[in-house]
């Protein structure tokens, strides 16, 4: 019988944050997306789109990522609201981009043991902002 992740009944309750493991699971989530970024081949343009150094780019998506899965309102607090798509507009993002960016993150997500219906659920919203971040069609 495969073996499933087993949560609590009250865990449908919790915030992302709170499943996910707080502050320091975000953090680690946003370490392993940005280290598998600059390692795996297969993430070669969507680095080559974030500029000489990720140092930058891992502090504003955690911050961003704390406050979007429910906890502390980190980067809101520093920056005003995301307004994702037009900070997002100077760079060139079409599907290989997207596509790249859902994989690279949804692989950081297994990598760091974020439950299975959690991640599954998070993917689908990924993708659905990443899309939406598209400025180019190819």
């Amino acid at each position: 019988m495969p073996t499933e992740d087993k949560q609590p009944a009250d865990a449908a309750l919790e915030t992302p944050y709170a499943q996910i493991g707080g502050e320091e699971s975000v953090h680690a989530l946003v370490e392993r997306f940005y280290d598998l970024m600059e390692l795996d081949p297969a993430y070669t343009e969507l680095r080559a789109a974030h500029g000489s150094t990720l140092q930058e780019a891992r502090q504003k998506l955690f911050w961003f990522l704390c406050g979007w899965l429910g906890g502390p309102d980190h980067y809101e607090s520093r920056f005003g609201h995301p307004r994702l798509r037009m900070r997002h507009m100077p760079f060139s993002i079409g599907i290989r981009e997207r596509d790249q960016w859902v994989a690279c993150m949804d692989q950081a997500m297994g990598d760091t043991g974020v439950p299975t219906a959690l991640r599954t659920r998070l993917r689908e919203s990924f993708m659905k902002t990443a899309d939406w971040m598209r400025n180019r069609g190819q």
